[in-house]
């Protein structure tokens, strides 16, 4: 049994030794937090900054930003906000809700989407341009958006 010695010796009765136990064990099972819990993925603005400064991939990227949060200013009616004084029609898109504000105001209204839902509703045509006031802003061309499609549809189906 754990957690004390029941051989007491006589030179040493009515005292309770501990017996060491593992960090994990308890009696009856084992803890629900492991020792070493898994590191937390990269927030979507450090894997932009990461991106921008060549010290993560592609691949890398896109797979921390499907799962990520993306928040998006919104207007009256349902949908994206896209800029038309670009090249390209493009959607400006936060990696947090701090920088949204910076771009659109304290009082601004929003809705917030997964990375893989952006890809999957985005206009064809579009692009969009993450953190447009910040410091590490990462514009998506229309032809871009294609091929971040293209990898998720390999990466689900093959």
């Amino acid at each position: 049994m754990y957690g004390y010695d029941q051989n007491v010796s006589a030179g040493h009765a009515g005292q309770n030794y501990a017996a060491p136990q593992h960090p994990q064990q308890m009696a009856g099972g084992y803890a629900e937090q492991p020792l070493y819990p898994e590191p937390s993925p990269p927030s979507l603005a450090d894997a932009v900054r990461a991106f921008t400064t060549g010290s993560l991939s592609a691949e890398d990227f896109q797979q921390i930003f499907a799962t990520s949060k993306v928040y998006c200013p919104r207007g009256d009616t349902p949908g994206f906000l896209a800029l038309h004084n670009t090249q390209q029609p493009v959607i400006p898109m936060f990696t947090t809700l701090k920088e949204l504000r910076r771009y659109a105001g304290k009082e601004s209204k929003y809705f917030v989407i997964t990375g893989a839902e952006v890809i999957d509703l985005l206009p064809t045509g579009y692009g969009f341009v993450l953190d447009m006031e910040g410091d590490h802003r990462m514009v998506f061309d229309a032809k871009a958006v294609e091929q971040m499609v293209d990898y998720a549809m390999r990466r689900m189906y093959g």
